[in-house]
């Protein structure tokens, strides 16, 4: 495993992707282990954020000058697979957080940047439930409850919308602002079937001062990666789960009886053996599909962006990838039996989690397919907010 003084921030910059890959893939063992409890906690554990943080997973969104790394998409999502493959919920923050940290880095200057960017081993939160705000004399004062903030309990820093009426009278204006979490409470209402361990709870505020310098306007933000680039990051944790499945059933099948006699073991029937070669054939290939999305999206030159046709195209490709996962746990489902429903067994988080994530919003399967339909039909342009 990559020792800390290997993610160092001196020398992150210099370690390739494949030490960032190894190192997550030794993490596995350790978020595996507290799985539950960060489940239990409805917050990922202490032990499971230090080995995310060990295996430099934070850093990676992080921007140069702070010490990060800024990874292409291919090596983060293949990093936030490794890290699902323990735990699903430790994953997910770290590719919020890297979500987040992509949007800020290139918004943010001066001494917000310095100040939000201190630590690249940070948690940051982010909620796109608005708030309210009104205009003071060097910034706003904002107000609210803003949901769904995954890891806030964690974050140091949290990247909020809020509604200015500029004009009584007039439309409200949606600004984001960067308000340190300490500033915020936490009502922890995150009660989920699924990433329970993601801390997904609402953070509320009330007459809380932004400075102008950490108010910033949408059109800041409206340059950054498209939105197909951030629903693969949030796909890899859940490949993640459809591998830590596999190993589940894999361990399961050398202990198992066969269902009738001539074997020595549910490994040896062949009914199994196929059960698991197409489940592991539905997995490798969702795989390769997210990876051909991020060299794609890696490929595009800067400041420029796909066709609407062909991130329509790449976002239904995803939603390939996650029926392919959804696919391969039904047969792992079948193959380990009803023992993998019982509370201990990892086999059923896994599914848990999966099943809530491929629910986010950026997987909604009728809205990904009416923009393609649209969009190869000339019907006109897409009609959702997703891509």
């Amino acid at each position: 495993m990559m020792g800390r003084d290997v993610g160092m921030t001196a020398r992150r910059s210099e370690i390739d992707a494949e030490s960032f890959v190894e190192a997550a893939r030794a993490a596995v063992p350790a978020l595996a282990a507290d799985a539950a409890r960060t489940e239990a906690d409805r917050r990922v554990s202490d032990a499971s954020l230090a080995a995310a943080r060990a295996a430099g997973a934070f850093t990676l969104a992080a921007p140069r000058d702070a010490g990060g790394v800024e990874a292409d998409l291919a090596t983060r999502v293949r990093v936030l697979a490794e890290l699902g493959r323990g735990c699903p919920s430790t994953a997910w923050i770290v590719a919020t957080t890297a979500e987040t940290k992509i949007a800020l880095r290139p918004a943010l200057t001066g001494q917000a940047h310095a100040e939000v960017f201190a630590d690249p081993d940070a948690v940051l939160c982010a909620s796109a439930r608005p708030g309210r705000a009104t205009a003071v004399p060097g910034g706003l004062r904002v107000g609210g409850r803003w949901g769904y903030a995954s890891g806030c309990e964690h974050a140091t820093w949290a990247l909020l919308v809020a509604q200015v009426h500029d004009d009584e009278d007039g439309p409200a204006r949606p600004v984001v602002v960067v308000v340190p979490t300490e500033r915020l409470s936490v009502d922890r209402d995150w009660h989920v079937s699924g990433l329970c361990g993601t801390g997904s709870h609402s953070l509320v505020g009330d007459d809380v001062l932004v400075p102008g310098s950490h108010v910033l306007e949408m059109s800041r933000l409206a340059g950054g990666p498209p939105n197909v680039a951030m629903a693969l990051g949030l796909f890899a944790p859940l490949l993640g789960a459809a591998r830590g499945a596999l190993d589940v059933v894999a361990a399961a099948l050398g202990q198992r009886p066969p269902p009738g006699p001539g074997y020595d073991g549910l490994v040896e029937f062949p009914g199994a053996q196929q059960y698991f070669a197409e489940a592991t054939h539905h997995i490798d290939s969702a795989e390769q599909r997210m990876l051909r999305i991020a060299e794609t999206l890696d490929a595009v030159p800067p400041g420029e962006r796909l066709a609407p046709q062909e991130r329509s195209r790449l976002r239904m490709d995803l939603l390939s990838a996650m029926r392919e996962c959804r696919r391969a746990f039904d047969d792992l489902l079948d193959l380990h039996g009803a023992s993998g429903f019982t509370t201990t067994n990892p086999l059923q988080r896994f599914w848990r989690d999966f099943a809530v994530g491929s629910r986010h919003v950026q997987f909604s399967s009728y809205v990904v397919a009416q923009d393609y339909g649209r969009l190869l039909l000339g019907a006109g342009d897409a009609v959702s907010a997703v891509l």
